[in-house]
């Protein structure tokens, strides 16, 4: 009896006499049930139909379902393991799982379905817009692997999901802060208007009857502005109190507080103006410049927490016999010997006993190439293996390797508070102190003169010299700033950077990936012994094509093709094309194929790689790192600003003083660590230079940390985008030239809204403290000088009207 043809969608059996049929890629495909056959039609009928070109190769084919399961999914069944996510109740296990490869709801009922019907599984229900699937089984009967492994039949991956504790009460705090903020002005709008009514230039017809409700009103929808979105502003000002370190929480919270009692007072006796407004004034404005910057923040938090996932969760572990066993990394012991494929990440510092390959360092030290690597030489934790397995001894694990060391010095670039935050902290400390001062002795002179005013006095005071003005000065310009930046493709994740733009007199810049475009290209190629270009070419791309080496996607494809292709790593390639045996590398491999003497390379710039047979050499091929077309630009920009320009980068190749050279960077050194990066930045500090870092690896996430600006690309690693304070989404360096001009106009405004608070509050306090100002027209002059500082900031909406150069025009006439 033959067995079962698989359902063309799930992989489960057929039943036999099933009619479920639909045409799939060409041919007449069968279904085990008719929700299999809908979900295939409706996948052709949208145009999706080359879906089951993976799928079916990977779900359908029983020569792609080895019965075996990966050595890697064996360790979900270690009890240890599954703690972090596997609860047990009785005989059934609960877990969650992440899922990729869903694509529309048909997924979610493929997934559900094929999962009840395996043995053990008590439940199984994904939600779809998480991706998380809830699954109740039997582990007795169905080991976690087999289940993952099941899913991975179907076509999709499953990871254990774990919720991520900071993350998550980042994520919570954020929708607390913007449920408060909308509370806020939602009540603050209705507040205005029944107060409005009750004064004497609106409440002409007004009868005290619904001039009492009015109050009545709005002292019920004050009450929640008070007791629950400004709740952060009391307890900050009793935090400050106790801690005799004073800050806006405390002046903020007199002047709502003090606004709120007199709305009672004056809702209760029926006499006076009402300060509800006021109140919610004050809070919803507070609450908008503090829901900005938690945003900003919070993309800073993990920061940390990626740089440490770079290593893998598991390694493979070598017996005394030579045997491997996949273990957890934290089961990793020194002096154990780890087996490492070509394709994995290396899981600890060591030094290699066995083996020669390519590893790949670009993530901890920007060189772009990967590094032949042999016995007796030193590998670092998270950097991959790329060509041949390697044995190594592990020598560091833990907080003694050079990842962590990294990690340390990220934390310890990010603990630097900068000087001018220190001295605006005491400029506002000072601001605050001297006004609550003035308010006391304001208020005694007032209990002397004439005891019935001496509050309402004193609480005008207090509300037209609330520092609302003042606090919105620097945040609304840097948020109309950022919108027009974002609009340019530079995003901007910490306010202060359009600020400091001013004080920045030094420029780092990494080489890879940021003024160059971070990939091989083949710039020329030059035949030897009266070759054809296009024929050498041809024979170079089909050897390279048989590669995973970076180098290779310089070639491109090839219409020859190339077998018996071996690597030698650090060397080159060596096979046959057309029945003719090739070598391309380096110039003593491909020389000894011909048994001549190696030639010298035609140009000590770039990269050379020879060609040649068993006769002679056939062609020298140069390959290059292309600069970015705007490059120049920018470092134009940058003289003309009259900034001194650095070249740092972990690349020890000549293309660092290349790439200087032509874009007439001041110094440029290659072959630098972390450390090394760190330690120049230092120098610069001490010689009192502010510096600007535009970079892109994990090699410059402890520089980004410690610069005063810092900007990763877009093209960056995540780490590098988290620790930066501006990220560029477009990669046209082009963009940053347009910033610069944006930054200038930034600070005049940020010094035009200063000044006019500063002035605002300088001139009222005099008139409040008189007496010439009741509690109302101090609310509407604060108001006033709130919206005036709004407004103003609101020109930086307008973008430049032209492109790059106006903005280095302009630059280059402002003051350094």
């Amino acid at each position: 009896m033959s067995a079962p043809l698989p359902c063309y969608h799930c992989g489960l059996p057929v039943p036999s006499g099933s009619r479920f049929c639909a045409s799939v890629l060409g041919s007449r495909r069968h279904f085990c049930c008719p929700g299999c056959q809908a979900v295939a039609e409706a996948i052709v009928d949208n145009g999706l139909e080359s879906y089951y070109r993976h799928r079916s190769e990977s779900s359908t084919n029983p020569d792609a379902l080895p019965g075996l399961i990966p050595d890697e999914l064996k360790l979900y069944d270690r009890a240890d393991v599954q703690q972090p996510f596997v609860q047990t109740d009785g005989e059934l296990s609960d877990t969650r799982l992440l899922i990729e490869g869903i694509t529309c709801a048909a997924c979610g009922w493929l997934i559900e379905r094929h999962l009840t019907r395996l043995p053990g599984v008590h439940s199984a229900d994904l939600n779809l817009s998480t991706r998380r699937l809830h699954v109740q089984w039997d582990a007795d009967r169905l080991p976690l692997s087999e289940l993952i492994q099941s899913l991975r039949k179907i076509g999709y991956a499953a990871h254990p999901w774990q919720p991520d504790t900071v993350t998550e009460q980042l994520a919570q705090s954020n929708r607390k802060a913007l449920r408060k903020l909308g509370v806020a002005g939602l009540l603050w709008m209705q507040v205005m208007m029944a107060s409005m009514a009750t004064w004497p230039e609106f409440n002409i017809d007004l009868s005290p009857a619904m001039d009492s409700l009015l109050r009545w009103v709005s002292l019920i929808l004050t009450t929640p502005i008070i007791f629950y979105c400004s709740t952060e502003f009391f307890q900050g000002a009793i935090r400050d109190i106790r801690t005799r370190h004073l800050t806006m929480d405390v002046s903020v919270s007199l002047a709502i507080a003090g606004a709120y009692a007199a709305g009672i007072w004056s809702t209760f006796t029926g006499q006076g103006e009402l300060y509800f407004d006021a109140s919610g004034m004050f809070a919803f404005f507070l609450l908008s410049g503090r829901y900005l910057e938690r945003r900003a923040r919070e993309r800073t938090a993990a920061a940390t927490a990626q740089l440490v996932n770079l290593l893998p969760a598991s390694c493979l572990r070598l017996d005394a016999q030579g045997n491997s066993e996949r273990i957890l990394l934290r089961e990793l012991k020194l002096n154990d010997h780890v087996l490492v494929p070509p394709g994995h990440l290396i899981p600890a510092d060591g030094i290699i006993l066995d083996g020669r390959s390519s590893v790949d360092e670009s993530l901890l030290t920007g060189e772009y190439l990967p590094l032949p690597r042999n016995p007796g030489d030193h590998v670092t934790a998270g950097t991959l293996n790329v060509e041949g397995p390697l044995t190594l001894r592990v020598d560091a694990l833990g907080d003694d390797t050079r990842l962590s060391a990294i990690v340390r010095l990220l934390e310890r670039a990010q603990s630097l508070k900068p000087r001018l935050a220190e001295i605006a902290d005491r400029v506002a400390q000072w601001f605050l102190i001297s006004v609550l001062l003035i308010a006391t002795a304001v208020g005694l002179v007032w209990l002397s003169i004439d005891s019935s005013r001496a509050f309402w006095v004193v609480l005008s005071l207090l509300v037209a010299t609330c520092p609302c003005a003042l606090s919105l000065a620097t945040p609304t310009a840097l948020t109309a700033a950022t919108g027009s930046l974002h609009k340019l493709g530079l995003l901007l994740t910490k306010g202060h950077v359009l600020e400091s733009f001013k004080h920045i007199d030094t420029v780092i810049f990494d080489k890879t990936g940021t003024l160059t475009e971070g990939r091989l290209t083949l710039k020329h190629v030059q035949p030897l012994a009266g070759q054809d270009a296009d024929r050498v070419l041809a024979l170079a791309s089909a050897l390279e094509s048989r590669s995973e080496h970076p180098i290779a996607r310089a070639f491109g494809h090839s219409a020859l093709s190339a077998e018996q292709v071996t690597t030698t790593p650090g060397m080159g390639l060596e096979g046959r094309v057309e029945g003719q045996l090739l070598r391309i590398g380096r110039p003593d491999f491909v020389a000894a194929l011909s048994h001549c003497e190696p030639p010298q390379p035609p140009s000590q710039q770039g990269q050379w790689l020879l060609l040649g047979d068993q006769q002679a050499p056939l062609a020298w091929f140069a390959l290059d790192d292309q600069l970015r077309t705007d490059a120049p630009d920018l470092l134009a920009a940058c003289r003309a600003m009259g900034w001194n320009t650095l070249l740092l980068s972990g690349d020890s190749s000549p293309m660092v003083q290349e790439v200087a050279a032509t874009l007439g960077i001041n110094d440029a050194r290659g072959g630098l660590t972390p450390d090394d990066k760190l330690a120049v930045l230092e120098q610069l500090h001490n010689e009192g230079h502010r510096v600007l870092m535009l970079g892109d690896g994990v090699n410059d996430v402890p520089v980004l940390a410690a610069a005063d600006i810092s900007i990763a690309m877009g093209s960056a690693t995540d780490l590098a985008k988290t620790s930066a304070d501006a990220i560029l989404l477009s990669n046209r360096l082009g963009s940053l030239v347009d910033a610069f001009g944006i930054a200038r106009r930034t600070r005049h405004i940020i010094l035009e809204n200063m000044a006019w608070a500063t002035l605002y509050n300088g001139l009222v306090i005099p008139f409040a403290a008189i007496g010439w100002v009741t509690p109302g027209w101090a609310a509407i002059g604060m108001s006033v000088s709130s919206l005036l500082v709004v407004l103003n900031a609101m020109r930086l909406t307008r973008l430049p009207g032209t492109a790059s150069q106006p903005a280095t025009d302009n630059l280059a006439s402002a003051p350094s």
